[in-house]
């Protein structure tokens, strides 16, 4: 049970009587209590039909809704090799309708229940209609008092509801509200859940009071019944299959079907739901109700292994027909794969094409447009021009030190001038240099350094030396400059 306080059914079979099945209703707590009997027809007085009614628990005699479904016929057809042995034909087998009706009384009106078969992605389904309105409007006409026909049921607007299973393998149940249906027109709408149904031994059918309100219907109670009614004919031919529905008389009442399993494969054997084993009965083994080879005679021995030997050959042939045609089919898909990828190159190298034209056609609307004037760019491997030559003579005259702060400018620049261009030294230059110097040796060492031509020489020069050899003079002459300045 999902909640005690909504409103619930609950399915118990009578200890009385097994064609007997009491619900009981709870609601909000409360202790169950009986309130309606599903009522089944002896087999004897039903045979070759399936039927069931909801009637009132203390008065039997008051009929709520009725549900009576007659099943179609096929002929199984029987394999080559039972024909070969003479067999009898098989009786014919009970096929299960796609839809069947829910008969409800006062007022009088029939409530369609139509299965939509699920595939891979979906699940089965089973779809009703209930109409918006049911009761006839007031009215003060006698004509309208008296007119006993119903309007036409198209043009009263239905609600659509759909029981959906749960999962592929479950016997459980949920009915939603899909849309509305005017006129035939359907209109899809968000699923609102209206009631659950748990297909057990003892089954459970819990409505979902709180969507109630969302549900207009005039007819409550009709709802409430079409829901228990279809619930219980969905449970007993599909969700749980009961043991011939139909009251077949004799071994067809055990092979009943479903519509959906009528192809030629399977009308040679008994139905679906006899082979999964649902109905608790195995079906015969097709080797026993064959002739044992050792009674054929030998002509028949013959004639039977040629038609083996032809058989195999036949399917020998299909076999090699299919790897040809799946080669075929491989050698198509490759040279499709082909022709697409040699399309789609086409189509990139056309786009390639358009969008450089495109380039050059904007390219040359801007140069016509704007010149070619500032646009000749050297080019990265072109040699760059020549930088033009500097010279130190080009620099501007800066104003004469005064002679407080030291040597003038003057004097500072024969310095840090850049040597003349001396004649290259012949032999004889280089003799009168080397008579030149004292004791005709070239002169090194820091004497050379403080040499009338070295750019150190000079007075800072002069006190730099005067570190190592100082004159009575010099310091004579720095100790009046400090007593002038001070004094």
């Amino acid at each position: 049970m999902l909640d005690e306080n909504l409103p619930t059914y609950h399915f118990k079979v009578s200890s009385e009587n097994p064609l007997h099945t009491l619900l009981y209703f709870t609601h909000n707590g409360s202790d169950p209590h009986a309130e309606y009997l599903l009522k089944r027809p002896a087999p004897s007085s039903a045979q070759n039909q399936y039927a069931i009614g909801l009637l009132d628990v203390q008065n039997t005699g008051i009929i709520y809704s009725e549900v009576l479904v007659k099943p179609e016929w096929t002929q199984p057809t029987l394999s080559a090799a039972e024909v070969r042995a003479g067999n009898a034909p098989p009786p014919q087998t009970p096929l299960t309708p796609d839809t069947f009706a829910i008969s409800l009384y006062n007022p009088d009106q029939n409530i369609p229940v139509k299965l939509h078969q699920g595939s891979w992605g979906k699940l089965d389904s089973w779809e009703l209609e209930i109409p918006e309105r049911t009761f006839k409007q007031p009215s003060s006409s006698r004509i309208d008092q008296d007119a006993d026909a119903p309007p036409a049921t198209e043009l009263i607007p239905k609600l659509v509801f759909r029981w959906k299973k749960d999962g592929r393998l479950s016997k459980d149940m949920t009915c939603y509200m899909t849309g509305k249906s005017v006129g035939g027109q359907k209109s899809k709408e968000p699923d609102i859940t209206v009631a659950f149904f748990r297909a057990k031994n003892d089954s459970t059918l819990t409505i979902y009071e709180p969507n109630m309100a969302r549900v207009e219907v005039e007819d409550r109670k009709g709802l409430e019944l079409s829901l228990l009614m279809s619930a219980e004919v969905i449970r007993d031919f599909y969700l749980n299959p009961r043991q011939n529905p139909f009251n077949v008389s004799g071994p067809a009442g055990a092979t009943t079907g479903r519509r959906r399993t009528t192809s030629p494969q399977a009308s040679s054997s008994p139905n679906g739901a006899a082979m999964s084993g649902a109905l608790g009965i195995r079906p015969a083994s097709p080797l026993l109700t064959t002739t044992s080879p050792t009674q054929l005679s030998p002509s028949a021995r013959a004639r039977q292994q040629a038609e083996i030997e032809a058989e195999t050959e036949r399917l020998k042939a299909m076999v090699a027909a299919e790897e040809r045609q799946a080669r075929e089919r491989e050698k198509r898909e490759r040279e499709e794969r082909e022709r697409v990828r040699k399309m789609l190159e086409k189509e990139k190298e056309k786009e390639r094409r358009k969008r450089e034209a495109e380039i050059n056609k904007e390219t040359e609307r801007l140069r016509r447009e704007y010149g070619m004037e500032g646009q000749d760019f050297p080019s990265p491997t072109s040699p760059s021009p020549p930088l033009p030559p500097r010279s130190h003579l080009d620099a501007p005259q800066l104003p004469p030190r005064p002679v407080s702060v030291g040597a003038s400018y003057g004097q500072w620049q024969k310095y840090f001038a850049p040597p003349p261009q001396q004649p290259a030294a012949g032999p004889s230059t280089a003799n009168n240099n080397n008579n030149n110097n004292t004791g005709g040796k070239k002169r090194t060492g820091l004497g050379g350094l403080l040499s009338s031509a070295s750019p150190y020489a000079g007075p800072a020069a002069a006190s730099v030396s005067g570190l190592f050899s100082r004159s009575e003079e010099d310091k004579r002459k720095k100790v009046q400059k400090k007593r002038s300045v001070q004094f």
